[in-house]
């Protein structure tokens, strides 16, 4: 299981971006936190070409897919929609991992029960 910034695990920072000029600003190991895929689409590109880590906050199963199909690092979400993204991700191969956000340690047994590939700790969000 994959946990990110929990202060036992050294991790990369999380980087909220909106403009190739952020990009440009972050630091070597950032790792490019998108919004939903409808709204920065073109940073997605953007960050795939440049082989750039990056990763997005996913809403649905098909954005999920598309954000798979754009070599993204991380997709993000809710408990609820890990659910229902993590087998599609396990029967396609996904090379993207799912991210539950989560604000307590206490939430990691329960996200691993259900086979998710990881948790972030908000504080891992820059």
């Amino acid at each position: 299981m994959i946990i990110i910034g929990h202060p036992w695990i050294e991790c990369n920072r999380f980087c909220k971006v909106f403009s190739q000029e952020d990009i440009k600003k972050s630091k070597v190991n950032d790792i490019m936190l998108l919004e939903p895929l409808v709204d920065s689409i073109d940073l997605a590109k953007y960050c795939q070409s440049n082989d750039i880590p990056y990763a997005v906050t996913v809403n649905t199963l098909n954005e999920a897919i598309f954000v798979n199909a754009l070599n993204a690092e991380f997709m993000i979400c809710e408990e609820d929609e890990a659910s229902t993204i993590q087998p599609i991700a396990e029967e396609y191969l996904f090379d993207t991992k799912v991210l539950v956000l989560i604000h307590d340690e206490k939430d990691i047994s329960k996200i691993a029960r259900f086979g998710i590939d990881g948790v972030i700790f908000a504080e891992a969000i820059c």
